[in-house]
């Protein structure tokens, strides 16, 4: 894989790199225009599709930061994007072009005020993993194995001007109008800015891992302060595959309910115990030991859930909550999802919308136990994904709705919705954290 030598992190040299993106897309917009004379709408569409991503991808990694980080979070949503985009953006998860030797030392240094060999006993230049924010190292210290985790240079202090310009594309992409949309772009930014943060992580590592250790079948790595700073992150090197390589093979059912198990109770003990939610669960996040361990690896985004939100949001969790129309509406309005300013046709739509929506993704809650691999659930909420991306309806309504907490709260749940169906796992007892 190609090698980094140089990140661009001036706002002249990521805006040129975003313009010349932009201006490929504009091609790949012509070309589908043209195409459409000798192809069915369908193909040139796909077509048009795969070249975009194609073209934003290129983009995006080169860059890294904060725009490398919303296509990551795109590439969670899918049910909401063209596949084309979701098989492109996934790439970020956790293989992106690394930082070449040079670069790594230079940055080390920059960041810990000492060479990594002054630090540690023997440390590879050579990345074992590059994803959107940093990457990681293997290094020894004193017999231990370690995982150096080492951010990439002007991440944290381009995450503002990044997502200004990220902005209009996601403004049309999910129908937000300008007034009132600050809130939402503010709560990615804040958050994008924790994950930069690595003093930040190494306190919230500890403390979840701690809060966590008695679920079963999960484990955490040891931190290490002395080896840390600000952009640079030590802890255990934790053997282990990718979930997402795991779940590629041919698997026994009895281990992929036990990791199914422990992947669950481990985001049900958050959110409802702790009130605070890991809140990036995608498979490059977690590995599989040799003795079948969930293995947790990165806690840069945490989502606290403040109780004026946590409250109704599971209140809607109950379907006889979502068939009572008044309790229903009147939580609706709670959630931000109703505006006192919207008109009876937007009240009615997005009611009855939200209820298809509520009834088909809380099914898991209404159940004792859940089949996590139940094709016909997961192709209901892409089919309803479908139908509602292409709904003209929609495009013609504000769609500045519902509480910023919903960004990090739906993201978790589509994520973990995910990560469950490809590991197949069944029989899993939705409310087992009240007995561990």
């Amino acid at each position: 894989m190609k090698r980094l030598n140089k990140i661009p992190t001036s706002k002249i040299e990521r805006a040129t790199k975003l313009v010349t993106t932009g201006l490929k897309v504009g091609v790949n917009y012509a070309k589908y225009y043209g195409s459409k004379i000798t192809k069915t709408e369908e193909e040139a569409r796909s077509k048009l599709n795969e070249d975009n991503a194609a073209d934003i991808y290129d983009g995006l990694k080169e860059l890294k930061g904060s725009a490398l980080k919303v296509a990551q979070m795109l590439s969670m949503e899918k049910s909401l994007l063209p596949s084309a985009y979701v098989e492109k953006f996934s790439l970020s998860q956790f293989s992106v072009p690394p930082l070449s030797g040079p670069l790594v030392v230079k940055t080390f240094q920059k960041y810990f005020k000492k060479s990594p060999n002054e630090v540690f006993d023997t440390f590879t230049v050579e990345s074992v993993n590059a994803a959107s924010i940093g990457q990681v190292h293997k290094a020894t210290k004193n017999d231990k194995t370690l995982a150096v985790k080492i951010q990439y240079p002007g991440v944290a202090n381009s995450i503002s001007t990044d997502l200004a310009m990220v902005k209009p594309i996601a403004m049309k992409m999910f129908n937000i109008k300008g007034e009132g949309s600050d809130e939402y772009f503010k709560e990615v930014e804040n958050k994008l800015l924790e994950e930069t943060n690595y003093v930040l992580e190494l306190k919230q590592s500890n403390e979840i891992s701690d809060a966590c250790s008695h679920i079963p079948n999960l484990k955490f790595p040891k931190y290490y302060e002395a080896y840390s700073s600000d952009r640079i992150l030590t802890m255990d090197w934790m053997e282990g595959i990718h979930l997402s390589e795991f779940t590629k093979k041919e698997q026994n059912q009895a281990t992929a309910n036990k990791l199914g198990q422990a992947l669950w109770d481990f985001y049900m003990y958050q959110l409802h115990v702790l009130k605070k939610v890991h809140a990036d669960p995608h498979p490059g996040n977690f590995l599989v030991s040799e003795n079948e361990e969930l293995i947790v690896i990165d806690f840069g985004c945490m989502k606290e859930v403040p109780q004026s939100f946590y409250v109704p949001y599971f209140e809607l969790a109950v379907q006889e909550n979502i068939d009572d129309p008044a309790f229903f509406e009147s939580k609706l309005y709670e959630l931000k999802i109703l505006r006192k300013d919207d008109k009876p046709e937007e009240i009615a739509f997005f009611k009855e919308l939200f209820y298809e929506m509520l009834s088909l993704f809380t099914q898991p809650f209404q159940q004792e136990e859940f089949d996590f691999s139940d094709e016909n659930f997961f192709g209901k909420i892409a089919d309803l994904g479908q139908k509602y991306s292409q709904s003209t309806e929609l495009r013609k309504m504000n769609g500045n709705r519902g509480s910023k907490h919903f960004i990090y709260m739906n993201r978790t749940f589509f994520g973990l919705y995910n990560l469950m169906h490809d590991l197949k796992a069944t029989g899993i007892k939705i409310n087992n954290y009240k007995n561990i």
